[in-house]
């Protein structure tokens, strides 16, 4: 008996489907529905407590905080990370010598593991001993705390962040540019572009579509980064580089509050939801499909 052509798609997508509801949709739904309960404690049952979690949450000064400095931090680690990638995309896609090497040494930090590149940097940002000390005092400059310090924690977090994730949106990026024809680029030429006018004309918009998947990657990365903050700050001084996910970490497994981490984690969700439809209404009329 011979399948009808509909049939076998829904057959060949259903593993697929199953996966992605038991373990992304229902966690989703089963999140929503937790926040309006309180959280069980011993023999005392959950208890249905309708908003009342979202006006705690309002008046929460570590939420705000810790959503303030998520911002800053998506702020200061999407462009550069992203412009960064583009730039050595484009270095390492010309006719270099040891291009392979260079491709490899730009890539590496991408494999390396979350918590490896956590410690590695602490090393690096240790005051007196760190690298990052030992070379301001070889050009004659005071050593600086910088996971100590309100003003320099969160960077500090963003340049480990960018040094991470810069090599693994280059990859996207290199990969669209050697799909892109050599002979756009003659004709251009002969035409009279300069090479700027060939990349804002040409070769900018033929990476629209590319660019469009590596910010909505980006900006999943930026609400979702925790290994970090548990291996570095901690969230500290004085919650300076707490971020909403380890905030959220922290009310669940710390203070073992469920609900309260529930209600935290569908506003991020809706955050993150609302930054993607909106760069994709944005984005996607600018984009040029090939």
């Amino acid at each position: 008996m011979r399948l009808p052509g509909a049939v076998v798609g829904w057959l060949l997508v259903l593993p697929a489907t199953v996966l992605l509801a038991a373990f992304t949709h229902y966690p989703a739904l089963a999140t929503l529905w937790h926040s309006f309960f309180s959280t069980p404690r011993g023999s005392r049952p959950a208890r249905y407590v309708g908003l009342e979690n979202y006006g705690l949450m309002i008046e929460d000064p570590v939420f705000w905080q810790s959503l303030w400095n998520n911002l800053w931090f998506a702020l200061g680690t999407i462009p550069t990370s992203v412009g960064l990638a583009l730039a050595m995309a484009l270095w390492v896609n010309g006719k270099l010598a040891g291009r392979g090497l260079l491709r490899m040494a730009y890539f590496t930090p991408t494999v390396l593991p979350m918590v490896a590149v956590a410690n590695i940097w602490l090393f690096f940002y240790t005051p007196q001993y760190g690298l990052v000390a030992q070379v301001l005092s070889l050009l004659g400059l005071p050593g600086v705390n910088w996971l100590g310090s309100r003003e320099t924690a969160l960077p500090a977090l963003m340049a480990v962040t960018v040094w991470k994730e810069a090599g693994f949106f280059m990859i996207f990026y290199l990969a669209a540019l050697q799909g892109i024809p050599p002979s756009l680029r003659e004709a251009a030429m002969l035409e009279g572009a300069s090479r700027g006018q060939y990349f804002r004309r040409v070769l900018w918009p033929l990476l629209m579509p590319t660019t469009l998947f590596v910010l909505i990657n980006a900006l999943i990365n930026a609400f979702r980064l925790v290994d970090h903050v548990v291996v570095m700050t901690r969230g500290g001084p004085d919650n300076a580089s707490t971020l909403l996910l380890f905030y959220i970490y922290q009310v669940g497994f710390s203070f073992w509050d469920t609900s309260y981490a529930a209600t935290l984690t569908v506003v991020l969700l809706a955050l993150l939801a609302v930054s993607a439809f909106v760069k994709f209404r944005w984005l996607d009329k600018r984009t040029h499909y090939q």
